[in-house]
């Protein structure tokens, strides 16, 4: 699976493990039709209403087959039947999606100023979410609102929904402890995190699974899968918090790198007066704007209380929407510079008509590059919306336990 990772074997206890010989020897009965059941779950969940000979032509498994999966499936109660289709002949065509109270997961996003949980159905719709803000993340503070927002999120459940949650993914920053000055803290307050074994820490306290990915690759994984993702073969994203991360997908698969941080384009230079010259992270961040109204003597708390309504904050804002847009206008033409990318969507932790106007000036700064010997790509904005980190992170049980790899999804029929 690329982008959403599996469970590393390596932390399986020795008698969890099994016993591979060979690698790269091909699969028995059993992990064939796992693959499959996550191939028709997978594609039932890109294209809503597949019949069983839509999911047979796209899969390339036979007729017989599918009908063996589907019915398994439905029994599990993992997918449901649609109103039947009537054609001009034969029997009418029964389409089938995912039933959205068949599997529940968690997510958790973990950020410099605000945490976010929320439990999410099996087709990404957010059940419930709570939030909160703080100076700065403390592992006792997330462990604390893990223990107890857990519990608040899984009141509303039923016994038997409780025992459809797939597990508790979770969306962090890498090197958390980083940019302590930039936020104003006290870099040995952070520095506690060097030691933490968070995706443990919080195994210990919740009963599921815990998986656990770069907030921004996550970002962007939830774009792929819930967004825009099916519009563009390949894009570069960027998400705007905090600070600024973003990923990368290429061919309708999200790309995590080396070392799982792909699309770390805050580090990226963005030009200056001074050697070195400033990072993309320096110009284009929430905690930029922060700076300008606190020293405009306007309370900035709203970025981190209200993502969804900031009010009126004047000319600070318009400020750093210029000066944002002008640093991504010289990052997207780097990043297009390595790689052809289609399209350039960018999001964030701010309201909607703010991302409007800020991609729109974006567009705008764009255009005045110059851009010979690049394709322009389609710069817009991201659908998911400031929720994209603690979905993205949700999404991780689904698709180590449930989906397969999102290359599949686009088969073509």
């Amino acid at each position: 699976m690329v982008g959403m990772p599996d469970p590393d074997p390596a932390n399986e206890p020795a008698e969890m493990k099994p016993r591979v010989l060979d690698p790269s020897g091909g699969a028995n009965q059993v992990r064939v039709r796992a693959y499959n059941e996550r191939l028709v779950m997978s594609l039932v969940r890109r294209h809503e209403g597949l019949s069983k000979a839509d999911i047979a032509r796209r899969s390339g498994l036979s007729a017989q087959t599918v009908s063996v999966i589907m019915r398994s499936l439905e029994r599990d109660g993992l997918l449901m039947r649609g109103t039947p289709v009537r054609g001009k002949v034969g029997q009418p065509s029964v389409p089938m999606m995912l039933n959205p109270d068949g599997v529940f997961s968690i997510g958790l996003k973990i950020g410099r100023r605000s945490a976010d949980l929320v439990l999410m159905d099996f087709v990404g719709r957010v059940r419930k979410a709570l939030h909160q803000v703080y100076k700065f993340p403390s592992p006792d503070g997330i462990t604390g609102f893990v223990r107890e927002g857990v519990d608040d999120l899984t009141a509303g459940l039923s016994a038997a929904q409780r025992e459809k949650i797939a597990g508790l993914g979770i969306a962090i920053p890498f090197q958390l402890w980083s940019w302590a000055d930039e936020i104003d803290v006290d870099p040995g307050a952070m520095s506690v995190w060097l030691d933490v074994d968070l995706a443990t820490m919080i195994g210990e306290i919740v009963p599921y699974p815990v998986f656990m990915q770069n907030d921004a690759t996550a970002a962007c994984g939830a774009e792929l899968v819930f967004g825009r993702g099916p519009e563009f073969a390949d894009f570069a994203y960027f998400f705007i918090g905090t600070f600024i991360g973003g990923g990368v997908v290429l061919n309708h698969s999200l790309f995590s790198g080396r070392s799982g941080n792909a699309g770390a384009f805050g580090s990226m230079p963005v030009g200056g007066k001074t050697f070195p010259p400033e990072q993309l992270i320096d110009r284009a961040s929430l905690v930029v704007l922060e700076r300008m109204l606190i020293e405009a003597g306007i309370d900035a708390s709203c970025l981190w209380l209200s993502p969804d309504d900031w009010g009126d904050l004047g000319e600070s804002l318009d400020k750093w929407i210029e000066e944002t847009s002008r640093a991504m206008a010289i990052a997207i033409a780097s990043v297009c510079s390595v790689i052809d990318f289609q399209a350039v969507i960018i999001d964030g932790g701010f309201p909607a008509g703010i991302k409007h106007r800020l991609v729109q000036t974006i567009r705008a700064e764009t255009e005045r590059l110059d851009l010979q010997g690049i394709d322009s790509p389609v710069i817009c904005e991201g659908a998911v919306g400031a929720s994209a980190r603690e979905i993205g992170g949700a999404s991780l049980p689904l698709f180590a336990r449930y989906l397969t790899d999102r290359s599949v999804l686009f088969k073509e029929a």
